[in-house]
């Protein structure tokens, strides 16, 4: 789940975003963000276009981690990949699975630095504002990691928000943490790219695409 957006104005200015969100109840307004439901078709065709260059070119299986309502879940559908969703939120993942209902997906409640997907490996772990959420993020990389096939892909869409007191998870960090788990990482920065977002913004906002 996007932990941080239920608190993004804030951000967007001086203050840190907040963990201390009740996602449950944000579940029915989520995708009132442009970057959460998607539905301005310049956002959505933003996020398709990154999607394209980010994953593989031949659709396999990919697991969508903190899922949240499921739209990047479902333009990766789209694509023909076979979609795992999981989000700690049951009405999250209920959204989840009303938007993908007629394609190949599935989506579970559970923790996304443990997902409940037993022995399942994917070709892609697709994570997208939740890393710098978690603790001891070096661990859960490495779990991550474990449950991609040889040659898979971490896509992990990150950043820092706030000013006075910053939240987040710089580049250079992540990158560091990724240097010993992935043969191939690249950074693609996305804060200039107001598309994305549904409007400018001004803090630090990327992708990282590692080939393991």
């Amino acid at each position: 789940m996007t932990r941080y957006m239920a608190k993004k104005k804030g951000a967007e200015t001086s203050a840190a975003p907040s963990l201390d969100v009740n996602w449950d109840a944000e579940a029915a307004t989520f995708d009132d963000e442009p970057d959460h439901g998607l539905r301005d078709p310049a956002v959505r065709a933003a996020w398709a276009a990154r999607l394209a260059a980010w994953l593989p070119e031949h659709p396999g299986d990919l697991l969508d981690l903190g899922c949240g309502t499921g739209s990047l879940s479902l333009l990766a559908a789209e694509r023909g990949f076979r979609v795992t969703g999981v989000d700690l939120s049951p009405p999250m993942i209920a959204l989840a699975r009303a938007k993908s209902a007629d394609r190949d997906a599935v989506f579970h409640v559970g923790d996304a630095a443990a997902p409940p997907v037993g022995e399942q490996l994917f070709d892609v772990v697709l994570v997208r504002h939740v890393l710098w959420t978690l603790p001891e993020p070096g661990r859960v990389l490495r779990h991550w990691r474990g449950l991609l096939r040889p040659g898979g892909r971490l896509v992990l869409v990150e950043g820092v928000w706030g000013t006075v007191d910053p939240a987040g998870i710089p580049a250079d960090r992540l990158t560091g943490l990724l240097a010993p788990l992935a043969r191939d990482v690249r950074v693609e920065r996305l804060s200039d790219d107001a598309r994305l977002w549904g409007k400018e913004v001004a803090d630090e906002r990327y992708a990282v695409v590692a080939v393991v």
